[in-house]
């Protein structure tokens, strides 16, 4: 059969695209590899709960607390007032969705995607079996590439699609213990340190029973593997047992284009969908691929190949000012310890943390609070000018 669309990639955005099609009554083929686990802290803000109806028994931790450490020491604690943060397993979270996704009425494929092919019918995505070896054809109408950051839909479909910027995040899953050291279940460190990432940061976030510690960099030379190990040995979890380990490129920035004007669209990390400074990806994955899945949908309802357009222009209307003031700031502070000294002193300020953990929660940016905004941008300038020294709180 020709499906109306295949969606390649089966992590949040690509079973978010595949579920909402199906559900819409469209016939829906979703490729996935199998076995494969990203690195991810797993956080998740309560509008994804809301939004996209994830149950309660996919939460193994709710934190209440995110800890903020600079290059020196210093700790800032910041209550989540009002609320948690869901953790994700994404071993089990992403094949939920994946499940979901096929009780819709998606039917599920697993293989490598390889290439596109076109006919007068339209496209067929090829791809191999993992265990068989054999090559395995799927014909449909339209594409989705949610198949990640170094996406091969993206690199062989999309103009601009093999130039995206990205750092390799790497992580280790491990058995947590208790309260125990600088390591509390519930609460999230976050560590601004140009020992453990010269140009981005640590964490470690609690999984329940296990526990996410890692980084992420830009620079090559840098010693991931090292640097996380470091990393659990300031937390007092160097000698807990590891589970599993996982590497993969984040992205950085979004793609100008996510379509390729005839027959694809991309979504998630393939199109750039990570948030600067934060390093969140599972919300803006799974709003891009239902805007990918929206996009679809229009043009195969219109016939229009311009419709396609849609899932970019939907993205960007409702985030593309998140995404500019957190790029920002990545700018402004990731790239001495000096700045990040500033950065970590600058959240003690009670309005930045409010502000920040409002905007985080909610995915909007509050504009109920302009004589704060006014006082954040002040402070925010006596940081980077050095007006305020970096050591105070």
């Amino acid at each position: 059969m020709r499906y109306d669309v295949v969606v390649v990639g089966g992590g949040p955005s690509g079973a978010t695209a595949a579920e909402d099609l199906a559900r819409s009554g469209h016939t829906v083929a979703l490729l996935d590899r199998a076995g494969r686990i990203k690195p991810c802290g797993g956080a998740i803000p309560p509008r994804l709960i809301a939004d996209f109806d994830i149950p309660e028994d996919q939460l193994v931790a709710h934190i209440t607390t995110a800890r903020m450490i600079s290059p020196t020491g210093r700790r800032v604690d910041i209550p989540i007032e009002n609320g948690f943060v869901g953790m994700v397993d994404r071993e089990h979270f992403d094949e939920f969705l994946r499940t979901r996704a096929a009780e819709a009425g998606a039917e599920r494929f697993t293989g490598t995607f390889t290439k596109i092919e076109r006919t007068d019918a339209g496209p067929t995505v090829l791809y191999r079996d993992k265990e068989t070896k054999e090559e395995g054809r799927i014909d449909a109408k339209l594409v989705i590439g949610a198949d990640g950051a170094r996406s091969n839909v993206a690199r062989q479909e999309v103009p601009g699609g093999d130039r995206i910027p990205y750092v390799i995040a790497y992580h280790e899953i491990i058995e947590a213990p208790g309260p125990r050291g600088e390591y509390h279940p519930d609460r999230c460190d976050v560590v601004y340190d140009g020992r453990i990432s010269p140009d981005f940061y640590g964490w470690v976030f609690p999984h329940g029973k296990s526990a996410s510690v890692g980084m992420g960099s830009m620079v090559k030379d840098v010693d991931l593997k090292q640097a996380t190990a470091d990393l659990r040995a300031a937390s007092g979890l160097d000698d807990c047992p590891t589970i599993r380990k996982e590497g993969a490129p984040i992205p950085l920035k979004p793609l100008d284009r996510w379509d390729n004007g005839k027959d694809v669209v991309l979504a998630g990390d393939a199109a750039g969908v990570v948030a600067p400074s934060s390093g969140e990806g599972i919300y803006y994955a799974m709003v891009g691929g239902r805007v990918a899945a929206t996009a679809a949908a229009a043009c195969l309802a219109s016939g229009r190949v311009k419709d396609l357009q849609i899932a970019r222009k939907l993205f960007m209307r409702e985030h593309k000012s998140v995404f500019k003031i957190l790029g920002a700031m990545q700018d402004a502070y990731y790239k001495s310890d000096e700045r990040r000294e500033r950065f970590v002193s600058l959240c003690h300020d009670i309005d930045v943390q409010r502000l920040t953990f409002e905007a985080y929660m909610n995915k909007s940016l509050v504009k109920a609070r302009p004589l704060a905004h006014i006082k954040i941008g002040i402070k925010n300038i006596a940081h980077l000018t050095g007006l305020i020294p970096a050591t105070r709180a």
